[in-house]
């Protein structure tokens, strides 16, 4: 393992530690669930750094790592047995117990553990272990704070309104976005695959996205162009995939920060899809259009006075029609 990757996998670890410091069962199951999913993900990009890959997950990545060697027998079990927890975590009727919770502590602990191994067997002094951050302040205000959240939950319905709202407004401001890179910011591989895709060439455009990654797995673009390749034939499953990879290749752009909050706002998850939001507006403080899909997340969770100033901020677009839930919509519709 050379300490490029070992640092790699550290760093992921080190971005899921305010979520293992918050571990707590009597913790509500939304935030909980939340809490786990965001460690699991750290975990699998800490494995994925360690093999070498951006492809391999689950069972198999666990296995690949064993397999070389990276991980003991012992740590594998645990890590198997915290994706057994993450893979049940995703039903949202699904209540975190304190097993669950044990469960995925354990798994982070081995693996940090394994990876403080390497560096001391390796450099021939421990490696500094970063402290765990202290959870929130239980009268913190529930407004524009940044919550990591890689995958998002399963969808519980998908409102027809996001569609519509929601169709090609990230796919141009992709494009926009990768214009204004520059002509040197880009592979030609992710051109490629952006002429492919404006042409509706999706199986050339999905090679060519793929290829991108392997040119330069830092970047989040080509991942969010296969999410949103993704979401546009329903598979959003495979989409909150490509966006967790994309914000593990780059936490803080913009773009996959509110595509990752589209992504959930389609499936109905309106909390999640408001905490993405805010981190995607605090990455980008001009971005309207995370301002105006910001507001109405929080109009769907019945907040409209936060959301009244966020709409006002972004002023008119495809988020101006969002309303606050109705309890008698029909199959989930709600007709502004």
């Amino acid at each position: 393992m050379s300490t490029t990757e070992q640092r790699e996998a550290r760093a992921a670890l080190d971005a899921a530690r305010p979520a293992v410091a918050r571990l707590d069962a009597s913790r509500g199951s939304e935030d909980l669930a939340a809490d786990l999913i965001e460690m699991w993900g750290a975990v699998e990009s800490a494995l994925r750094s360690l093999v070498g890959t951006t492809i391999l997950t689950g069972q198999a990545l666990i296995r690949e790592s064993r397999q070389r060697q990276l991980i003991s027998f012992e740590s594998a079990n645990s890590i198997a047995e915290f994706q057994a927890v993450n893979d049940r975590v995703h039903d949202t009727s699904y209540r975190p117990t304190d097993a669950d919770v044990n469960a995925a502590r354990d798994a982070f602990l081995k693996l940090d553990a394994a990876l403080l191994a390497t560096a001391t067997s390796e450099f021939g002094r421990p490696a500094p272990v970063p402290s765990f951050a202290p959870p929130p302040a239980s009268g913190a205000s529930s407004t524009p704070e940044p919550a990591v959240t890689p995958l998002g939950r399963p969808p519980r319905r998908v409102p027809l309104w996001a569609y519509g709202a929601l169709a090609g407004v990230v796919t141009v401001a992709i494009i926009v976005a990768l214009v204004t890179r520059g002509s040197g910011g880009g592979s030609s591989s992710l051109q490629t695959g952006v002429d492919a895709y404006t042409r509706g060439q999706r199986e050339v455009a999905v090679n060519a996205f793929n290829k991108a990654v392997k040119e330069n797995p830092h970047d989040a673009i080509p991942h969010v162009y296969l999410a949103r390749m993704a979401r546009e034939v329903g598979n959003l499953t495979l989409a909150s995939q490509e966006l967790q990879l994309a914000l593990e290749a780059e936490p803080a752009n913009a773009i996959a920060l509110r595509e990752m909050g589209a992504n959930l706002l389609t499936q109905g998850n309106y909390e999640l899809a408001r905490r993405f939001y805010v981190r995607a507006v605090q990455a980008d403080p001009t971005d309207k259009t995370a301002q105006g899909y910001l507001g109405c997340a929080l109009m769907r969770l019945n907040r409209a006075s936060e959301a009244t100033s966020f709409l006002n901020r972004a002023g008119p677009g495809p988020w101006s029609n969002c309303t606050p839930v109705a309890p008698a919509a029909a199959n989930g519709v709600v007709r502004p």
